[in-house]
């Protein structure tokens, strides 16, 4: 029977309860690679000093007892270990015997007399002698190879630590309830203690590290209060990892200030969607509980005499119930049911869908749920992580207005300009290991950034060109007797110059499709096509559309009408109940799934995945390919499990380019792109001459890539006589007119 780390971990907790849980996993961790460890450790005993040592005081001072526990437990994680130990003994056994010795000490070959020392190792053989004068035969190949080998596994081991911290990490998060997290975050003292207290935060330097990566290195933190920040920066840079910091208080930030960050859908289970918004403001349920407690403990009192007891219990009640009702009243408590109803209208959840139980929707949708939670609760300090890559255009145009009189601090990561634009009052650029702040939206931002660089571009040729000409004064007169003396206040002044470092190169990426050749029409059309899951559902009725080479057509509309499907419909995975689908026999159709991620192998590298698809070019063609899309140098030879969500988009629509495709059917392609790649895949698409239809939330990819506007709603898909801002205009302006 094979060993796990849980078994191992499981013993440890039983023997010794209390131990630190890393602790324990570390050690599991460690007696199952016994690979890893050195041939003479004995790894029993190094894991019993380990444990000792983690053990608390309270332990260690109980002596003989704890002693006995001690060797109890490594007995048994000896038995459990039984056949890995054997085999390790045999394999050093074995390498013992194959003449390999550990030398007592260190022996300098060089300094040893003429008769070698190695004779000595028992096969009567002067190495020294034999070899000299003769040219090593060492083959180099093999050489390289063993190295390789040697810098993978250490590789692998340093990921491995990486992986492993970090999830025990996670493990030690999910240990924790939603609602005891919350009150270690913002426990209920805070909520009387916030009154007349400034809710800004300003931390002049904070470091914050992620493994052994810097992210930031002395940095000003500084958030207004009532202030709405966007924080932007390239893929990876780590600005998720900075609102984790804050959530969870890795930085100092004022115990006062109630801080909430939507990260992660929520869990599933039987509870309601508007009961679970109700619950997520735990200072409202806990002081709700309590109300019924005081009341009912009250109703007992009542039914007791007049003793100077019961009377000074139902003063003590009546006293805190008094104060639980100030601080439901200051938290608005009573209008909860009718603000959380009015969130999930607003995200898009009907009247029904408000009373289904949570565990009944998709992943996408306990996203907005987690969404409406957050924006319920009214944290001074709101975090959001791109949140505009889980709802449709609907539900954002909705969100972009109701943020913009969020009453607290809000610091939002986004890389949707429109979105920015509509919200943020003040831009954070997070590069280099430090913030930079801009007042204004994300448009004011990069008019100001674009401004400061040229500015900081002209001044450092300036100096360049200042002390390019004292150099050549220098050059020219050093050793001139009429003009030493000059050359030497020149010298002077060169030296006195404060070093000069040129301004950072502005992030430009470019992306590339490759030309299609014509194709005569009709290429693509849909003739009053209707589908439905199943006969009594129709989803889309009487559908006409007409697909060209130059046809640029952006389709919205809320989530669940049938984009998607039409997008289907339009490939040929779905066939439909009625109406045809005309194709030329010559079209290639390039598809951008919305969850793309699932297309591509997590085992493979790039490279090895694009040689899947399309095999019969060399390892150079399919990385200069990679490099159209910005996958170069190391990236391209990573697992795609290892990539980031913007390096997978990047890959997949390397994969769409090698179809070589005449029209490009894109389903939300700009969800994890960074700016700089979304600049440059909107650049790419406008160079290309083939037909686009994009699904997108993005208002500006919209404007920008997309000519016409079509609207997928109420089963039919139309053309809207309007612009994107038009259309969320017009959302909005509904959202509100509903009672």
């Amino acid at each position: 029977m094979s060993v796990t780390a849980d078994d191992i971990a499981e013993e440890i907790r039983t023997a010794l309860p209390g131990t630190d849980e890393i602790v324990i996993q570390y050690v599991a961790g460690y007696l199952l690679e016994l690979d890893d460890a050195a041939e003479d450790e004995d790894v029993l005993e190094i894991s019993r000093s380990i444990l000792e040592s983690a053990l608390p005081s309270s332990s260690r001072n109980a002596g003989a007892g704890m002693n006995e526990k001690l060797d109890k437990l490594i007995k048994k994680l000896g038995e459990l270990l039984e056949e890995p130990l054997r085999k390790r003994e045999e394999k050093n056994a074995k390498g013992t015997t194959s003449g390999l010795v550990r030398l007592d000490k260190v022996m300098d070959l060089s300094k040893a007399p003429t008769m070698s020392s190695t004779i000595a190792m028992g096969q009567g053989v002067d190495l020294e002698s034999i070899n000299k004068g003769k040219a090593s035969r060492v083959d180099v190949k093999k050489l390289e190879k063993q190295e390789a080998k040697l810098r993978a596994k250490i590789e692998k081991r340093a990921r491995r630590d990486l992986y492993e911290g970090s999830k025990l990490l996670d493990q030690h998060k999910k240990q924790q309830s939603y609602e005891e997290m919350y009150m270690k975050i913002n426990p209920l003292e805070a909520a009387a203690a916030n009154k007349n207290k400034s809710k800004d935060i300003h931390l002049p330097s904070i470091d914050v590290n992620f493994g052994s990566n810097r992210i930031l290195s002395g940095a000003s933190l500084t958030l207004a209060y009532g202030r709405r920040y966007g924080l932007i920066g390239r893929n990876g840079v780590g600005k998720s990892t900075l609102l984790r910091h804050i959530a969870m208080r890795e930085v100092p930030v004022p115990s006062h200030i109630t801080i909430l960050f939507v990260e992660q859908e929520i869990v599933g289970d039987d509870t309601t969607a508007l009961d679970s918004v109700l619950k997520a403001d735990v200072w409202r349920d806990v002081l709700m509980r309590e109300e019924a407690t005081l009341n009912a403990k009250l109703s007992e009192l009542d039914k007791e005499g007049d003793d100077k007891r019961f009377v000074d219990a139902r003063e003590e009640a009546e006293t805190r119930l008094a104060e639980v009702h100030t601080q439901l009243a200051d938290m608005e408590a009573e209008s909860g049911p009718a603000r959380a109803a009015a969130l999930l209208a607003g995200l898009g959840f009907s009247e029904e869908d408000q009373h289904r139980p949570t565990k009944s929707f998709s992943g996408g949708w306990r996203m907005r749920l987690a969404l409406a939670r957050a924006l319920f609760v009214k944290p001074h300090l709101l975090l959001l992580d791109e949140p505009s890559n889980h709802i449709d255009l609907n539900a954002l145009a909705w969100l972009e207005d109701y943020l913009q009189t969020w009453p607290g601090t809000l610091l939002v990561v986004s890389h949707d300009r429109a979105f920015l634009d509509a919200v943020a009052t003040d831009i954070i650029h997070m590069h280099s290991g430090r913030l930079d702040y801009y007042k204004g939206n994300f448009t004011q931002f990069y008019s100001t950034k674009s401004e400061r660089d040229r500015n900081l571009r002209k001044e450092y040729e300036t100096q360049m060109e200042y002390r390019k000409h004292l150099q050549a004064f220098i050059d020219r007169w050093r050793y001139n007797a009429n003009r030493a003396a000059q050359a030497q206040s020149k010298i002077k002044i060169l030296e006195k110059l404060p070093e000069l470092h040129p301004p950072e190169a502005e992030d430009k990426e470019t992306f590339k499709f490759p030309e299609t050749e014509k194709i005569s029409p009709p290429i693509l059309q849909l003739n009053e096509v209707t589908f439905g899951y199943t006969p009594d559902k129709i989803l889309l009725k009487g559908i006409n559309i007409d697909v060209g080479l130059d046809s640029r057509i952006a389709v919205v509309g809320p989530n669940g009408a049938g984009k998607s499907t039409l997008i289907k419909l339009l490939i040929g995975e779905l066939k439909p109940m009625a109406g045809h689908v005309n194709q030329n026999g010559r079209l290639r159709i390039g598809y951008f799934a919305q969850h793309h991620v699932d297309n591509l192998d997590p085992t493979m590298n790039p490279v090895q995945f694009l040689q899947s698809k399309f095999p019969g070019k060399t390892e150079q063609e399919y990385r200069q390919h990679l490099g159209n899309f910005q996958i170069s140098g190391m990236t391209g030879l990573q697992p795609i499990a290892t990539l980031s969500g913007g390096q997978k988009s990047r890959v997949a629509f390397a994969v769409l380019s090698l179809q070589r495709p005449h029209v490009l059917l894109l389903d939300e392609p700009t969800n994890h792109l960074d700016i700089e790649g979304l600049d440059a895949l909107m650049a790419a698409l406008n160079a290309w001459n083939g037909g686009v239809i994009v699904i997108s939330h993005d208002e500006r990819f919209i404007t920008t890539v997309a000519k016409e506007l079509w609207v997928c709603a109420d089963g039919t898909v139309s053309k809207f006589m309007g612009d994107v801002q038009a259309y969320k205009s017009l959302i909005v302006s509904n959202i509100k007119a509903k009672p």
